[in-house]
């Protein structure tokens, strides 16, 4: 049976599609933290793709990327410091009401509807153990110590 391009499906673009944590339309993010405590046999598996992938990509000019731990926020529920950080800024107009604008001065229409992208604290732990420092992360098996160490 030949298979003609149109037919054939790539599986990470599909994946990607449905909404996952970590991912965005042009980015996938995985915290340090997770990826390091993942079980051995994922990190092995993990480390050859990441490997592969830098070996095919590495002669382009990468640039060094921020990522900024961030939630999804109607411009109303923001104070003045978080509208600044996105760009938009809020006054009183003369008959009192809130106005609602970006940088460029231009008026957003229905700001109880619009949403934006703001930076908030890492929820994902820093540490390799979770808020309770007794269990390991859901998912993933228990790490057992032996006795005497």
């Amino acid at each position: 049976m030949t298979m003609y391009p149109e037919q054939m499906r790539s599986p990470l673009p599909d994946y990607l599609r449905a909404p996952h944590p970590g991912t965005s339309d042009q980015y996938v993010v995985l915290p340090k933290s997770l990826v390091e405590t993942m079980p051995l046999p994922w990190q092995n598996a993990l480390h050859q793709v990441l490997q592969e992938f830098h070996q095919a990509y590495a002669h382009l000019n990468w640039p060094e990327y921020r990522v900024v731990p961030s939630r999804r926020e109607r411009l109303v529920n923001l104070d003045e410091e978080q509208l600044a950080e996105v760009g938009y800024l809020v006054e009183i107009d003369v008959d009192g009401e809130l106005v609602y604008r970006e940088r460029s001065g231009r008026r957003i229409e229905n700001p109880e509807e619009t949403e934006v992208l703001v930076s908030v604290m890492d929820p994902i732990p820093g540490d390799y153990r979770n808020a309770t420092q007794d269990t390991p992360p859901r998912g993933f098996p228990a790490q057992q110590v032996a006795p005497w160490s």
